[in-house]
């Protein structure tokens, strides 16, 4: 163990827990109103906003597990970089409409402008279930990348210190999201934004450096892959064309469906505000793409680890100094805290106002609201860590390939809900109904060690990301079931009006529904 490296871990965990509480006192605001603790009172202006969402987007388990994917497999772990280019597109054309009706109607979650839209309460319910339930082994995910990075410090009982490690996060997070909700996490995504710029950089440069180059790292690299069991790939075969692409295009559509990645469209000052992020993200994805290369590195470098998860901190132990290795477990352990304090923020706030108050207590007040948001943020915290240090870590990383799929489930009612009503919502609730049981079998007939499913039509065999399979299920029962529903169903009331949707739409005044009146 080197304590120059703990000395620096440390220390930096403990500035960002300062700022976090600092951060309380930023835009003071009530924040034991669900508007102020959830969303920071929907004032953050493009920089902030795009520093949350890239906290949010870029965590800890993305810098550890696309390189380790990139180690195992070669260049189908590159489709995450697709996938960044592919979104943002989506979000400047997308997102915007949506923060709009938000801002105007009040709503806090996806499931709120469902339930508006579609005048649902189990159709709402039931995106809001798809939401938690995606994000839990997302959170899990990232409590697990901060373990191994605690664990990578050369400590004597390294799964021992991880865990201890853990539980100190978990203190960390508890104090600032309870006293500062969403706006810690905005503020300390800074800090981790520029930490992890920082340490990729110098990964970049350096080690390829130290190995002789990006020529002889290519090299090295390819031969490693062509060693393994089965052989992994320096540049994409054709054979795996569709299934790259169809994981790039459906992890595309469903990234900015979770709950933590919506809560930061919807934190959001402006619409305008959301559309030069989609300028400006793109950063992020020429990060991603050297974040990726770190697995060819690592192969070059002749980097072994317990699990494929230790890679990158093996590699940066192995070709750091000490001070400076500490500086990037730190990085890493604080791009675990950022997403987990936002997923843990959205999905007390699902549950309280989609799911409690919808069909427990309607009276709810607004200041109990808040209270029962923080506190089933910190129960949430609890499991998440309960579950890392005492379950089995490969079922989560097998339910994140499952929450990918469920969370595409809500394309339709989310996404076409904001263009047209056309769909009738029990057809939407069955669509979606058959779509998560698809996309579940599928997933459960590859042993849930793949998303991609080979679909068998007549003598064709197409290998494609089961989630677009569901998808298309739940899109074709959906549209064949509204006529017949619109028959013998009766309709329901969209409380949402066409000058909602439009730029510029302000809080229309009584027709909103306040904080306080709710």
């Amino acid at each position: 163990m080197s304590w120059a490296a703990v000395s620096v871990f440390i220390g930096c965990l403990l500035s960002v827990t300062v700022l976090g509480l600092w951060a309380a006192r930023w835009q003071r605001g009530d924040l034991d109103a669900i508007e102020e603790w959830a969303l920071g009172g929907r004032r953050f202006g493009a920089v902030l906003t795009w520093f949350l969402i890239g906290g949010d987007f870029y965590s800890a388990y993305t810098i550890i597990a696309v390189p380790a994917l990139v180690y195992g497999v070669g260049a189908n772990g590159f489709f995450a970089l697709v996938y960044t280019i592919l979104v943002y597109p989506f979000v400047f054309l997308v997102m915007p409409r949506l923060w709009r009706v938000s801002r105007r109607r009040n709503y806090a979650t996806l499931a709120d402008f469902v339930r508006g839209r579609y005048g649902s309460r189990p159709l709402a319910a039931a995106v809001a279930v798809t939401g938690i339930l995606a994000t839990l082994p997302y959170l899990a995910l990232q409590l697990l990348g901060m373990q191994v990075a605690i664990a990578a410090l050369g400590f004597r009982s390294p799964a021992q210190a991880g865990d201890i490690g853990l539980v100190a996060a978990l203190l960390i997070l508890v104090a600032y999201d309870y006293v500062s909700g969403l706006r810690a996490p905005a503020i300390v995504a800074i800090a981790k934004d520029v930490m992890v710029y920082v340490v990729i950089l110098a990964a970049v440069l350096w080690i390829p450096a130290r190995l002789g180059g990006y020529g002889r790292v290519f090299a090295l690299a390819g031969a490693a892959l062509a060693a393994h069991h089965p052989a992994g790939a320096l540049i994409l075969p054709p054979g795996q064309y569709v299934a790259f692409a169809s994981l790039a295009l459906g992890s595309a559509f469903a990234a900015f469906l979770y709950p933590h990645t919506a809560t930061g469209i919807l934190s959001a000052a402006s619409d305008r505000a959301i559309e030069r992020n989609a300028v400006l993200l793109p950063a992020y994805t020429f990060l991603l793409g050297l974040i990726a290369l770190l697995g060819y590195v690592a192969l070059a470098a002749d980097v072994h680890a317990a699990t494929p998860n230790g890679v990158v901190p093996a590699l940066f132990t192995q070709m750091f100094p000490a001070w400076f290795a500490g500086f990037a477990m730190a990085a890493i352990a604080i791009g675990a805290l950022v997403p987990a304090a936002v997923m843990t923020i959205a999905c007390g706030t699902l549950f309280t106002r989609n799911l409690w108050r919808e069909f427990v207590q309607p009276d709810l007040p607004p200041r109990q609201e808040a209270r029962l948001a923080k506190l089933v943020s910190l129960l949430l915290k609890l499991g998440a860590v309960g579950f890392v240090i005492f379950g089995d870590q490969t079922y989560a990383i097998n339910l994140q390939l499952l929450g990918g799929i469920w969370i595409l489930q809500t394309f339709p009612a989310v996404v076409f809900g904001l263009y047209r009503r056309r769909l009738h919502p029990v057809a939407l609730g069955t669509g979606w109904a058959l779509g998560m049981a698809t996309g579940t079998a599928m997933a459960w007939a590859m042993g849930l060690r793949t998303s991609v499913y080979p679909l068998h039509l007549g003598g064709l065999t197409v290998a494609a990301y089961a989630a677009l399979d569901a998808l298309v299920v739940n899109l074709v029962v959906a549209a064949v079931l509204t006529p017949v529903c619109r028959r013998f169903a009766a309709d329901t009331q969209d409380e949402t009006e066409a000058d909602d949707y439009l730029p510029g739409a302000q809080p229309a005044g009584s027709r909103v529904v306040t904080g306080a009146a709710r």
